[in-house]
C-alpha cells in the first residue's frame, strides 16, 4: 500500500490508502496520532504501508542534503503517558509480563492518551485503572519523542501525588499486579534487569526535579 503526496487527500478515490497520517481518522478507540512537524528536508513521497489499528507503518522518501533520495521507514503510535506516583514515601509500580520481549517487567504505570485528554488527565486515569489509586495532584515533568530513528511516538512523563483508593477497572487485555517500593530504593530496583526505558526515564526526571 503506497500513496503519493503529490495530490490532496480529497482527490483520491474513497477506497484508496491514506498517503499520510494526516489523512487517517483517529484510532478506533479514540487515540490520537503522533504527527510530526513540517520537514526540513524535502519529502518526495509518503507511503502508509500498514495500518492495523494499534500502529501505522510506512516510509517517507526524502531528499537528503547531498541531493540523493532515501526511504526512511517509521512506525507511528499514539502518544502515551507514564506516571511517577508517590504515596507514603513509596513509588507505585505495576508488574506485568510483556510477550514482545518475553519477560516480566516492573514498570511505572502507563497507557495511551485518548482523544481530548492531556498527558496529566490520561495519567490520572491510567493510574486509577492500573493501581486503584486516584491522584489529587498531577504535573507534567517532560514531553519527549521516543526512538526517533524509527518511531513517531510522543511520551509525556507525569508526577502524581495525593493518592486515594478507588475501584480498579483493568482493560480486558491487562494482566498486571500493583507493587510499591520505598522512594530511596525505587531507582535501584528499576535498574535491576530486565528493565525498560520509560521506567528509568520517569524516575530520573522525578529525581532531577527533587520529587524523589
Amino acid at each position: 500500500m503506497t500513496g503519493d503526496r503529490g495530490g490532496h487527500a480529497g482527490d483520491a478515490p474513497a477506497d484508496a490508502p491514506a498517503a499520510d497520517l494526516r489523512d487517517l481518522p483517529a484510532f478506533s478507540d479514540g487515540r490520537n496520532h503522533s504527527l510530526p512537524g513540517e520537514p526540513e528536508w524535502p519529502v518526495r513521497e509518503v507511503a502508509v504501508e500498514y495500518d492495523e489499528g494499534w500502529f501505522v507503518g510506512g516510509y517517507d522518501r526524502v531528499e537528503q542534503p547531498d541531493g540523493t533520495e532515501k526511504k526512511y521507514y517509521w512506525a507511528e503510535l499514539s502518544p502515551a503517558t507514564v506516571i511517577v506516583a508517590v504515596a507514603d514515601d513509596r513509588v507505585l509500580f505495576v508488574e506485568q509480563y510483556r510477550p514482545t520481549v518475553r519477560n516480566t517487567q516492573l514498570e511505572l504505570p502507563a497507557g495511551v492518551v485518548e482523544a481530548g485528554e492531556s498527558y496529566t488527565e490520561a495519567g490520572a486515569r491510567e493510574l486509577a485503572e492500573e493501581t486503584g489509586f486516584e491522584p489529587s495532584s498531577t504535573s507534567l515533568l517532560q514531553e519527549v519523542w521516543c526512538s526517533t530513528g524509527v518511531l513517531r511516538h510522543r511520551r509525556g512523563y507525569v508526577f502524581a501525588e495525593g493518592l486515594e483508593p478507588v475501584d480498579v477497572d483493568h482493560d480486558s487485555n491487562e494482566f498486571l499486579a500493583p507493587r510499591s517500593v520505598p522512594v530511596e530504593e525505587a531507582l535501584a530496583t528499576a535498574r535491576e534487569p530486565p528493565t525498560n526505558d520509560a521506567t528509568l526515564e520517569g524516575l530520573l526526571l522525578a529525581e532531577r526535579e527533587g520529587l524523589l
